[in-house]
């Protein structure tokens, strides 16, 4: 199945700056008849309103004050969005935070606001108000979730606790009784603030010293073809899988070896 863009809706959190908005935009190039901007920031949504509007005309985009971290923010924003559009296909938790020095905040954004998105989204929003067969939630994970990052540990298990939801979310059983597809999205390092204000946000020196030695060796790629390169994998991935985009290369799906096939 190909899931058609066309006069869908879609929501996004931390939509109104970097590469969720990057997202927004691809989308509507898409298809895509609006967008709901879910995100923290007034200022950025207002010059990310007047971009899109600019570009896609009036009435394409509705910004949502929302803290994911709070649930019944984030139920909020899907209520303006029906208010507003009287849909919604396609959530994408995109919203996120890169600094282990406030990590149980860090905690709170990366994991628990995709929880609240996943719950909200697959237990009642998506399956009531999608408009084609399917809805899909997308779930922004990292590189880090499946490679060895040592100066920023509690940022790597935010994002693998992303993957392995989005696995065990995934699956027949719960995609027969919603019809909501998950994937998850690794991209490798990405021109974003996330990258750009990396160096003290992290638990030391030691932690310091570790990014020093290892940044030269994160050539960052452009968000813009993160962006496209999910809104194709949007339409067509299986259910349940995890795709890295890195280097601006082909995204690959990464697989999980079965535990079953290890050798006792």
């Amino acid at each position: 199945m190909v899931l058609d863009l066309v006069g869908k809706i879609a929501l996004i959190s931390g939509g109104a700056s970097g590469i969720g908005l990057r997202y927004a935009k691809e989308l509507l190039r898409n298809g895509v008849k609006a967008v709901t901007l879910a995100d923290t920031s007034s200022e950025f949504a207002q010059t990310a309103s007047t971009e899109i509007e600019k570009e896609f005309g009036p009435n394409r985009a509705l910004f949502v004050k929302t803290d994911v971290s709070d649930i019944q923010q984030f139920d909020n924003a899907f209520k303006k969005t029906i208010e507003k559009y009287k849909h919604v296909d396609i959530l994408i938790n995109n919203a996120g935070i890169l600094n282990d020095k406030i990590w149980e905040k860090q905690i709170g954004i990366n994991v628990n606001g995709v929880v609240h998105g996943i719950l909200l989204g697959m237990e009642n929003y998506l399956p009531k108000y999608k408009q084609g067969p399917e809805a899909v939630i997308v779930n922004m994970s990292s590189i880090a979730a499946i490679g060895i990052c040592p100066f920023i540990p509690i940022y790597c298990g935010t994002k693998a606790a992303v993957a392995a939801m989005t696995r065990s979310w995934g699956v027949p059983h719960h995609y027969e009784r919603t019809k909501v597809r998950l994937l998850a999205i690794c991209p490798g390092v990405t021109a974003t603030p996330l990258i750009a204000d990396i160096s003290g946000r992290n638990l030391g020196d030691a932690y310091e010293e570790s990014l020093q030695q290892n940044i030269d060796t994160l050539p960052p790629q452009e968000p813009e073809y993160v962006a496209k390169e999910v809104t194709k994998l949007i339409q067509s991935c299986p259910n349940g899988t995890v795709w890295v985009v890195e280097e601006e290369q082909p995204p690959y799906e990464y697989v999980f070896p079965e535990r079953e096939t290890m050798p006792k």
